[in-house]
């Protein structure tokens, strides 16, 4: 099973293609392409490997965090913990997607 992970919005940058997301004090580069509807800094988005699928409306976003807090918290075996942290690794620079967004943010 693949989870997104939430975050907030800090940034837009490159003309609404990537944004600066704080997932849980990690902050990464995320890709805009295929979310639902545009964003702006202080909206919270679902993360999936790298891309922004889907803005979170406001009233879902304090019982989508306390969810997600919530299996963070899960022991270092439960496989859907590692699963969300799985995503968060996957938009570092220089991993996965990752690189990839970092390679297009340094060529301009």
């Amino acid at each position: 099973m693949c989870l997104g992970v939430p975050g907030r919005v800090l940034e837009v940058r490159g003309g609404g293609r990537t944004a600066i997301v704080d997932f849980f004090g990690v902050e990464r580069e995320t890709r805009l392409d295929v979310i639902d509807e545009p964003v702006t800094p202080g909206d919270y988005i679902l993360n999936h490997v790298g891309f922004a699928i889907r803005r979170i409306p406001s009233h879902e976003i304090e019982e989508t965090l306390a969810l997600y807090e919530q299996l963070l918290r899960g022991s270092e075996n439960d496989m859907m913990a590692a699963d969300v942290r799985g995503e968060m690794h996957a938009t570092a620079p220089g991993v996965g997607l990752g690189a990839l967004v970092s390679r297009e943010s340094n060529d301009g």
